[in-house]
């Protein structure tokens, strides 16, 4: 598994997952238990993890739809 995106903001990642689960990608969220752990004020960003095969197409379905990526 590659990370695809990490953020503090959860509307973010669910709309990233929204759209990799769109294109038949499958992804997975990191750190959810951390960011619980925190009290939710933002401090611990979450990962999304996509396949390793999945990484570049999953890339261009982030970069269509405008979601920043940090790479």
């Amino acid at each position: 598994m590659k990370e695809l995106l990490r953020s503090t903001d959860p509307t973010i990642i669910a709309f990233a997952t929204a759209l990799l689960q769109g294109e038949d990608i499958a992804c997975f969220e990191m750190d959810v238990n951390m960011s619980i752990l925190e009290g939710g004020i933002g401090i611990f960003p979450r990962r999304l993890m996509v396949r390793t095969d999945d990484h570049d197409a999953a890339i261009r379905v982030m970069r269509d739809n405008e979601i920043p990526l940090g790479l």
